[in-house]
């Protein structure tokens, strides 16, 4: 359905690529009214806002002026006829602009310019790969302190082991590290680039420099310590195709020889990799492509894997055999693409970073300037007497500290105050089942977060007030919502159920829906001139049924005429031009020729120009209707507020 100018303003705002900018306000355009609507005025800033997010690549002339503003006009009534009626008192309503509030104010409620500092930074470090090895000491992100304090000296001291060199980094991590793996690999975690591990743990390897051991890290997991073995420029992705041959317990050297097997023979030139690959690879998941495996890059397949298919410099290369862990391989260089650039990567990099744990340092930095913003306060000895007061019921939601401490302010936020008792509820609502923490520690970590939720709260409530970019656009979005909903009761949905005012409104201009001359055909397609003079003489006797001739022609082969009917006019069936075709009966006195086949047809129906009826164009009908309903619509708006509409033309061609 056609939807009007007011909802497409709303739809090109979704899509606008400025829909994050957080621009200062013009205060001399926000002071300035470009257009009154019965006493509402509307400032030169938002309506040259979203005439030019709706005319980018337009030329500005005083003509294209004049017809926005005639269309912004409609608009604007439109959604004072919606606050008119109610419509955006509707808990429907508010709950849909509250959804799309929240997801429009996510970009504000960030440090942005750290944001993209640590989208740069991820790409920086994506053209660099590490080789590193670890130790892991585990302690749990809910440990006590006295347990947090007891993993950090113990991989405080296998550093000091390490650095004095007792023992060697693989043999301390085999002795002494808790990640499972170690026992089997000395702590390898062989090469890894950005985004492959927890960020404090990637941070804490590309600080480090090639030979050196890092200082101790906290990650989820526990503690580290990083050692950086060598570092590369990133090798980018590659696609290969492979042989295989698995590796058999009652056969050690079975693989090998099939792989020097199949090698001589693509030396031989006997058959293609492909060919051989589809015969001989044990890889059932490719083998039947060719051997073509999907692209990969870094930490995407064994090591002797990648190094075998990254060493092959041109496309086309193939490598000699070689063995990993699943068997002996051959691999053919298919394609090749090195790392992305920036402009490239951006956007994907900058989701990663919103995910991962390194938001984590943009929103701390943020909530940091927001309480120095808004001068925020909190009592600390009211806090401490609080904790020490938590029992075991913090975690079922029965907590309840003496009347004395709930009273007292334990925040405060410009101007605001958030009571001890404030703080209580909101644990007791948390219910969490948490026992590897003490209460103490519980209601002390739990502070952090309801402090930072009331931080984060305040600063939303000030985003219209703060960012005029972000008033307009949920202004944007409020009168979207409020046009899309009664544009569907006075014309989308209106004109489907209104059967009768559709079936007047056709009747009444009937004339505009034309049919012109057409005909009924019968068109039988011949595979030669035999064939279609056969099926003219059998025409022209009447003694078989029309829609029996192919099947009659074709007893011994399907092949000799196709048969197909319809009601067509000249300009859906071209051919007809070729014929004279206008009457009853007709039959083409001469073959026609398409597409190298002997073509022969029948009139059987003509009809002459007429009006179609609403059946038969009830879809190009409705859409008119729809446009009529709101054509109507807005006439009476207009007539209401007739006299009460001043534009200032003077600031309406000042938009350049």
């Amino acid at each position: 359905m056609k939807r009007i100018i007011g909802v497409s303003i709303f739809l090109l705002s979704l899509c606008s690529t400025n829909l994050w900018a957080q621009p200062g306000t013009n205060t001399a355009k926000s002071n300035q009214t470009i257009l009154t609507i019965d006493g509402e005025e509307i400032s030169l800033e938002e309506f040259e806002t979203i005439f030019k997010k709706n005319n980018r690549d337009s030329v500005i002339s005083q003509a294209s002026l004049d017809e926005y503003m005639k269309l912004y006009i409609n608009f604007r009534l439109k959604v004072a006829e919606a606050k008119k009626l109610g419509l955006d008192t509707v808990a429907k309503f508010k709950n849909e602009l509250a959804g799309y509030r929240t997801q429009l104010a996510r970009p504000y409620l960030v440090d942005a310019s750290m944001l993209d500092g640590l989208v740069q930074e991820g790409y920086n470090r994506l053209k660099e790969e590490i080789h590193g090895y670890h130790i892991l000491v585990k302690c749990d992100p809910s440990a006590a302190p006295s347990d947090t304090a007891r993993a950090y000296q113990k991989i405080l001291q296998l550093r000091n082991e390490v650095i004095a060199g007792k023992s060697t980094f693989d043999e301390i991590a085999k002795r002494s590290s808790e990640d499972p793996s170690a026992k089997d690999n000395g702590g390898d975690l062989g090469y890894f680039t950005a985004f492959q591990m927890v960020y404090p743990f990637e941070s804490a390897a590309y600080l480090t420099k090639k030979g050196e051991v890092s200082m101790p890290v906290r990650t989820k997991y526990g503690y580290h310590i990083v050692k950086v073995t060598d570092r590369r420029p990133a090798r980018g992705e590659i696609r290969v195709a492979h042989i295989m041959f698995r590796d058999k317990q009652d056969d050690a050297n079975y693989s090998k020889n099939k792989i020097e097997e199949v090698y001589t023979k693509l030396n031989g030139g006997e058959k293609t990799f492909e060919e051989l690959a589809g015969l001989y690879s044990e890889d059932g998941s490719s083998n039947k492509k060719g051997g073509e495996l999907p692209w990969f890059g870094i930490n995407k397949m064994v090591m002797e894997f990648e190094d075998s298919s990254f060493a092959l410099k041109h496309n086309g290369d193939i490598s000699k055999p070689f063995r990993t862990s699943y068997g002996w391989h051959i691999v053919k260089r298919l394609d090749y693409k090195p790392l992305a650039s920036y402009e490239q990567l951006e956007k994907e990099i900058r989701g990663k970073v919103q995910k991962d744990s390194r938001a984590e340092k943009t929103k701390n930095a943020f909530l940091n300037k927001l309480k120095a913003e808004y001068g925020y306060t909190q009592n600390d000895v009211l806090l401490d007497k609080l904790i020490a007061s938590a029992d075991s019921n913090v975690f079922n939601g029965q907590w309840k500290p003496k009347k004395k401490l709930t009273k007292g302010v334990l925040i405060s936020l410009n101007n605001q105050s958030f009571k001890a008792m404030d703080f209580v509820q909101y644990i007791n609502k948390k219910k969490s089942n948490r026992n590897k923490i003490s209460p103490f520690d519980f209601v002390s970590n739990e502070f952090k977060n309801f402090s930072n939720e009331q931080v984060l709260k305040f600063e939303d409530s000030q985003l219209e007030a703060k960012y005029p970019a972000f008033r307009m656009l949920m202004n944007e979005y409020r009168d979207g919502i409020l046009l899309f909903e009664l544009t569907d009761q006075k014309v989308w949905s209106k004109a489907v159920k209104d059967t009768a005012g559709l079936r007047a409104f056709h009747e009444q201009r009937k004339n505009n829906y034309l049919w012109t001359d057409r005909a009924q055909i019968a068109v039988f397609t011949c595979e030669n001139s035999n064939y279609s003079k056969t099926v003219r003489e059998m025409l022209e006797s009447g003694e078989y049924p029309i829609e029996a001739i192919e099947s009659e022609i074709n007893a011994d082969n399907q092949a000799h005429v196709m048969y197909d009917t319809g009601i067509y006019s000249e300009e859906d069936r071209p051919l007809l031009k070729m014929m004279d075709w206008k009457g009853n009966g007709k039959i083409n006195a001469k073959d026609l020729d398409v597409n190298g086949k002997m073509v022969v047809v029948k009139v059987i129906d003509f009809i002459p120009a007429g009006p179609k009826k609403l059946t038969e164009a009830r879809g190009v009908i409705t859409s008119d209707y729809q446009n009529f309903l709101e054509e109507s619509w807005i006439n009476s708006l207009k007539q209401e507020k007739e006299g009460k509409i001043v534009i200032n033309k003077d600031l309406l061609y000042s938009i350049h």
